[in-house]
């Protein structure tokens, strides 16, 4: 992802990538922008504008102390963040008027899957969420599908019916749930990324789906959050917020 996005940087109009920073790697060169390992120490040395910052629950919370710190704004796709931290990069965005887009996902085509999902759910007392991913991926369910989840059931007085099976010979099988939603992750190679979700009543079901076949299909989302956030002085979560989408 991290190369993804520079290359989209780079071939975006008005857009300069300056470097990269990777809390594991050589201090050197990539790509032919400087390299470095140590957060603070990149940004003072390559004064960015905005870090793009897809990585995980560990470094993130070590990255971004920095940028704020430097009043440097941010755009992030890693998922599984911790509440507190969390709750560290909103007050922290807000008192440093230091503006912040966190996403779960910049596809265009899955932003609007979740806005659907929320829209229709307070129309079904059923719903269960099917996602897929390549066998590398690090987190189950994937960030999408936990705050698929969230936005369903926050959009509802009440959690959705969940359907227990009288026998599970294999427990398990029904998979986790949040709010009554069942999440179910498959991982095989020669996925990228994919999400389903079920809604059911009666004599009827309501599937909305979303297939991202290549990693391309992010990089729109993530030129336009990079734009936006610069206009920002606090923490955004979603890029519904960015569409306008209510």
């Amino acid at each position: 992802m991290g190369r993804q996005v520079a290359a989209s940087v780079l071939a975006e109009p008005g857009l300069v990538p300056v470097g990269f920073v990777d809390g594991l790697a050589e201090p050197g060169a990539l790509e032919g922008l400087p390299l470095h390992n140590d957060a603070a120490r990149a940004i003072a040395d390559l004064k960015p504008d905005v870090v793009i910052d897809f990585t995980n629950a560990a470094w993130t919370p070590q990255l971004a102390p920095a940028c704020l710190a430097s009043g440097v704004r941010m755009v992030i796709g890693t998922t599984g963040l911790s509440d507190d931290f969390m709750r560290w990069l909103e007050s922290e965005s807000a008192s440093t008027k230091t503006g912040v887009v966190l996403a779960a996902n910049f596809a265009i085509g899955a932003v609007l899957m979740m806005h659907f999902a929320k829209q229709a759910a307070p129309f079904f007392e059923y719903a269960e969420i099917i996602e897929l991913h390549h066998e590398m991926k690090v987190d189950s369910p994937s960030g999408t599908a936990k705050t698929t989840a969230e936005l369903m059931r926050a959009a509802r007085d009440r959690d959705f019916k969940h359907s227990d099976s009288e026998k599970e010979p294999l427990p398990g099988a029904r998979g986790a749930a949040f709010g009554g939603v069942s999440l179910h992750s498959v991982r095989l190679p020669g996925l990228v990324a994919h999400q389903e979700v079920i809604l059911g009543g009666l004599g009827q079901t309501l599937t909305i789906r979303h297939d991202t076949t290549g990693r391309d299909s992010f990089m729109p989302g993530v030129m336009m959050a990079a734009r936006e956030v610069m206009k920002l002085d606090r923490l955004v979560v979603g890029l519904d917020a960015l569409f306008g989408l209510k």
